[in-house]
């Protein structure tokens, strides 16, 4: 399946975020025809942005590199469910799918109440239903949990590694 080698490269882009300091996530796009348009990890540690969530940052990009026409056919791939922020910057972007990887609710179980990531209890798809575009969100990839969770492993509680 596409949605799975799709992933699995937002996966390491996620990896390559966490390897410059950042929170371990990624997203990338890919264009109607399976084109990856573009790549990004977060980067809110080496940019000093609290808001340089992978997904914002891409849609942001995706807006000012293409036509909404366009982003209507794309698909941004990410780790992990994205939350409000992100999910309103992709709509606001135009970009017509998002597959994401783990829920938000997974997510909330990994970093608990860690204050690099206050997770949201709010899944995209009621972002996304507030609003006044079909997007389609699919998600999670139950079967791709354990290695999407990998890269987080020890970041957000050092004595998780050993788990």
């Amino acid at each position: 399946m596409r949605h799975i080698d799709y992933l699995r490269r937002a996966n390491e882009v996620a990896r390559q975020a966490r390897a410059c300091g950042n929170t371990p996530f990624g997203a990338i796009l890919v264009d109607a025809g399976g084109q990856i348009l573009m790549e990004q990890g977060n980067a809110e540690h080496e940019l000093h942005d609290a808001t340089a969530h992978a997904e914002r940052m891409l849609a942001s990009r995706a807006s000012a590199a293409y036509d909404k026409k366009d982003l209507w056919g794309c698909t941004l791939y990410t780790t992990c469910e994205p939350c409000p922020m992100c999910t309103g910057a992709i709509y606001w972007a135009n970009i017509g799918r998002i597959v994401y990887g783990i829920s938000e609710g997974k997510l909330l179980e990994m970093t608990g109440a860690d204050d690099k990531n206050p997770t949201f209890h709010m899944g995209a798809d009621k972002v996304i239903a507030a609003g006044q575009k079909n997007i389609e969100c699919l998600g999670p990839f139950s079967e791709m949990e354990e290695e999407l969770v990998a890269p987080h492993k020890g970041f957000w509680d050092p004595d998780q590694a050993a788990k």
